[in-house]
């Protein structure tokens, strides 16, 4: 099928006065990674579309793409960092952190998806108070949920402390319904020590753990009380020193011995530059959650999501630039080949013209995109062999010194599509 796609940015007056692309911010301060997606640079006045890609696959699904801007419904970078999800029913639950105006505290948001690739965004379960521990300049990170089978309550924990990090408490709060308000109910220090990154657990038998990062003495293991609001006893601890932890289950119990630490990622990668938030079960697979962090500008942070791969002792995860996930069986499968779109060779308007760029393709691009000008792109005659809807990956980056960001978008490839970034 073919279809027609429109790439163009539009400012505001009071943004073109000062900076002609908003876009621009997304260029700043990133690092690279083995894939290319990121580089360390400074944006100047110019962005540049360098190419558009789309899945080209019989039947293609839509594909998770690791470290891109994700947008929701909303339209808008989804604000769900540090967090967990959980599966009610056939749908999916994301609850992170808003870093829309910075670290200090705004919101706990959650998100909605059966495909585990569109979101909808429902709401905020804890929202900013004018005092106490959500008040202004206040610490509230880490988020985790479960539910408690015979409370009837949804149970949320996470990292509760002050600007200057003295605090190192968790904190616990209550809802109803999974994507509803919550009810914060206090934090503490679990059985008198530190609680930094925490995570949670929540095993066959229906008992939960806390694990929580006590930097003076190592990680925890805390198993909770029975309406999981408490700390109970103390489980497990390991002397290191070690943040953002996550525990999945295949086989044994948390209380058996366990092995020395392992590295699951290619060596050096750290992760692919991301920090774990969660493991989560799909079907019989796992899939790692991390947090890719833009500390200038952490609003702009990515999810890297990759599948994890479980085999007796032995955890692996390799990198993709895309992969596919079937949210109801959990089948994993490696994502498909793609046709690319050349963004010079696209029809330049407004103030979009043809610029030189030594690292891209061709040594050119798309350049003066949105700004004043209203510079825009269009694709023409886009083909693609999905009979179902697809993923569109669009290159986008400054000008002259380039190197990617990704944005993803989605198309059924019937209509002409306008994409603004």
């Amino acid at each position: 099928m073919a279809t027609s796609l429109l790439w163009q940015y539009t400012a505001s007056t009071a943004e073109r006065a000062t900076k002609p692309l908003e876009i621009m911010r997304n260029c700043s301060d990133m690092r690279e990674t083995q894939n290319d997606l990121f580089f360390k640079m400074r944006c100047p006045r110019h962005i540049a579309a360098a190419s558009v890609l789309f899945a080209s696959i019989t039947n293609a699904t839509l594909q998770i793409v690791p470290g891109a801007t994700w947008t929701a419904t909303t339209g808008k970078h989804i604000q769900a960092h540090g967090g967990t999800m959980i599966r009610v029913g056939n749908t999916y639950y994301w609850v992170g952190e808003d870093k829309t105006d910075g670290s200090a505290f705004q919101n706990v948001n959650c998100y909605s998806s059966t495909n585990l690739v569109e979101w909808k965004y429902e709401g905020a379960l804890l929202s900013r108070t004018p005092s106490g521990d959500l008040g202004p300049n206040r610490v509230v990170e880490r988020l985790k949920v479960i539910y408690n089978k015979t409370t009837k309550k949804y149970v949320l924990w996470m990292h509760i402390d002050s600007s200057e990090h003295t605090e190192a408490r968790a904190g616990v709060a209550t809802g109803d319904t999974v994507c509803g308000k919550y009810t914060y109910i206090g934090a503490s220090q679990p059985l008198g020590f530190q609680s930094r990154d925490i995570g949670l657990f929540q095993d066959d038998d229906n008992k939960a753990y806390l694990l929580t990062e006590d930097r003076a003495n190592g990680l925890r293991i805390d198993l909770l009380s029975a309406d999981y609001l408490s700390v109970k006893q103390a489980t497990y601890l390991w002397n290191d020193s070690i943040e953002a932890p996550a525990v999945i289950k295949k086989m044994g119990s948390i209380l058996c011995p366990w092995s020395a630490w392992k590295t699951f990622a290619d060596s050096g990668s750290k992760t692919y530059s991301s920090q774990t938030n969660y493991i989560l079960p799909v079907g019989n697979n796992f899939m790692y959650m991390g947090d890719r962090w833009f500390s200038s500008n952490l609003m702009r942070s990515t999810y890297v999501w990759l599948p994890l791969a479980i085999s007796t002792t032995t955890a692996s995860m390799s990198n993709a630039v895309n992969w596919t996930v079937d949210a109801s069986s959990g089948s994993i499968t490696s994502g498909p080949s793609e046709s690319t779109y050349e963004g010079e060779s696209a029809t330049l308007a407004g103030g979009a013209k043809k610029v030189s760029c030594a690292g891209c393709s061709g040594s050119n691009a798309a350049g003066y995109i949105g700004g004043s000008d209203n510079g825009a792109v269009t694709f023409s005659n886009v083909q693609s062999s999905a009979t179902t809807r697809t993923s569109i990956r669009v290159k986008y980056c400054k000008s002259p010194f380039f190197r990617a960001h990704w944005l993803v978008l989605f198309c059924a490839f019937s209509l002409a599509q306008t994409v603004s970034a």
